[in-house]
């Protein structure tokens, strides 16, 4: 299985990771890519790992959710033998708000 980055979600990742630098400093961000990189790799290997995400449960893609860490989790779907990475939430701002930006 691959994992492939929708565009939303690479620039999600992008401004997170940003962010991160920015308030928390190098050693941190770095901390949280190595885990955004350790969650896609176990993705590749068993992509039905992560929940049924239930804030989208009314979308037919069957979006999945696994937590990063306490602040961050990763929201994808699988289409054929594809992992497609739809989203970064961080779990701080309002779900349903979140779930809308889907």
């Amino acid at each position: 299985m691959r994992v492939l980055w929708l565009r939303h979600a690479e620039e999600a990742l992008h401004r997170t990771e940003a962010y991160i630098l920015k308030e928390y400093g190098q050693n941190v961000s770095d901390r949280f890519i190595k885990e955004v990189r350790d969650v896609a790799y176990l993705l590749e290997k068993m992509p039905e790992l992560g929940h049924l995400e239930p804030l989208l449960s009314h979308h037919e893609q069957g979006y999945r959710s696994i937590v990063i860490n306490r602040l961050n989790k990763l929201i994808y779907y699988i289409k054929d033998q594809t992992v497609l990475i739809a989203a970064i939430w961080d779990c701080r701002r309002e779900p349903k708000k979140l779930a809308n930006d889907i």
